[in-house]
């Protein structure tokens, strides 16, 4: 799809603030007709761009008329073989927020106008440099915070989500063809397609498809970080152990009840995996309107969290163990709950077995809490083989959640000898559906919702 635009855009593609470097980006028809109206040569000599030779960089002055703006680096790209799939020109000058602003007025005043968000993809997008699903994955990309969220976003960015929808597309189109080429040959009752067969590769793709479906929390996790909530009752040492985990004091600590009013949340890289903590409301009953609100939230993140530490005061007594444990038992989900009896350092009741028993004053104990929260990560995160495509978008997920159920309805047909005009229509609705990932088929109301997201220069 090649786009049909023929005004010049222009960003920082790096951030305005003081750096060594700042870089900035121009993409469209005017770019080196722009560029050479600012840029010269030390020498004072000027430069056609379109004469010299892609990926080249040049060295000169960028400055408006005799007023010199900076010494800067030209690089050259040009089309196709650009990001953009337009003629490219990157400005590399000092860095610094006064210059940069100078350079992109001056450019905008010799007729390039801002970059909207996300507009150098979208043009990349347009221009067949990439497909909307790698569209997505430069943004992730762009936003991972972990090993395995870049390992993720690299592996769509090279195409394997995209290679594998363009082969589903492709024998889903064939089947179509067979079913409505009979349909054109129905008085002579001629049959081009066997309907076990179609019925068959339906369904392979049905399995295939709910398989990489299943990737989805996986892959939520591993793009996000795992949501996970510190809980339990009030002065069971989770502002305690929030802080301590994250080496800072954002929690206030108290021995009053109730300090903890509404929930604070920080991220914390432990092993390259993002955890996002959560520290809660003490869950009690209580008369106190604030208080009792915080305690609702409480629960409504527990219900949300990947992974919920519920912590038991280990000095509590037997009484309050006892009653921590119940409601651990029967309120908790145990596949997703940490037990955790803290203040083990102090003279404490006897602990059941099968339970983490941690202190802040015991470094070991700690280790072996991280040690669990890792192992549960590493668990819950488990792929087969690491070539299988894992789920991380959300937009994705519903897309294939459609597609599945329009070959479930196809299958349907087949099985009730429904006329190839039902199946045709169910596996076009399919193949659509699919197409939406990649933007085959897609309006400009998504693509400017999934765009506005990227940062602007990208």
């Amino acid at each position: 799809m090649k786009m049909d635009n023929f005004d010049t855009i222009a960003a920082p593609a790096t951030p305005l603030m003081e750096s060594s470097i700042s870089v900035i980006r121009i993409s469209g028809t005017k770019a080196f007709e722009i560029t050479e109206k600012v840029f010269r040569k030390k020498s004072g000599k000027k430069i056609s761009f379109s004469d010299t030779p892609s990926h080249t960089v040049h060295f000169g002055i960028i400055s408006d008329g005799e007023d010199i703006i900076d010494e800067v680096l030209v690089t050259v790209f040009k089309n196709p073989n650009s990001y953009t799939g337009e003629d490219v020109i990157e400005i590399s000058s000092h860095g610094g927020v006064y210059i940069t602003r100078k350079i992109l007025s001056l450019l905008i005043k010799k007729g390039a106008r801002n970059a909207e968000p996300g507009e150098f993809t979208k043009r990349a997008f347009l221009n067949g440099k990439l497909d909307l699903s790698q569209s997505e994955a430069v943004a992730d990309l762009i936003k991972s915070q972990t090993e395995s969220a870049h390992r993720s976003s690299l592996k769509q960015l090279e195409g394997s989500l995209s290679k594998f929808i363009s082969e589903a597309r492709h024998d889903l189109l064939n089947a179509i063809s067979l079913v409505e080429l009979e349909l054109d040959f129905a008085e002579e009752d001629v049959e081009f397609l066997n309907k076990d067969e179609l019925r068959n590769k339906v369904s392979n793709l049905k399995e295939k498809l709910e398989k990489i479906l299943s990737t989805y929390i996986t892959g939520k996790i591993i793009r996000d970080g795992v949501n996970l909530v510190i809980s339990g009752k009030p002065n069971s040492g989770k502002s305690s152990l929030f802080n301590f985990l994250l080496n800072s004091e954002r929690a206030i600590v108290s021995d009053i009840p109730g300090t903890t009013r509404d929930y604070l949340e920080e991220k914390l890289i432990i092993n390259g995996i993002l955890f996002n903590l959560t520290d809660t409301a003490g869950i009690r009953l209580t008369e106190d309107i604030i208080e009792s609100e915080g305690v609702k939230r409480s629960f409504e993140k527990i219900e949300e969290a990947d992974l919920n530490l519920y912590l038991i005061d280990s000095s509590s007594g037997e009484e309050e163990i006892r009653k921590s444990l119940e409601y651990y038992k029967s309120k908790l989900n145990s596949e997703k709950t940490i037990v955790c009896f803290t203040k083990s350092d102090l003279k404490v009741s006897q602990i059941p077995d099968g339970y983490l028993s941690i202190s802040l004053f015991i470094p070991d104990s700690i280790e072996s809490l991280k040690k669990s929260m890792v192992k549960n990560y590493l668990e819950s995160t488990k792929i087969e083989n690491k070539d299988d495509i894992i789920l991380t978008n959300y937009r994705h997920k519903i897309c294939i959640e459609q597609t599945i159920e329009s070959l479930l309805k196809s299958i349907e047909s087949i099985d009730s000898s429904m006329s190839g005009e039902y199946i045709s229509l169910d596996l076009r609705n399919a193949i659509n559906r699919l197409g939406e990932i990649t933007g085959e088929f897609t309006n400009e109301e998504v693509l400017n919702n999934i765009f506005m997201k990227f940062c602007i220069g990208k």
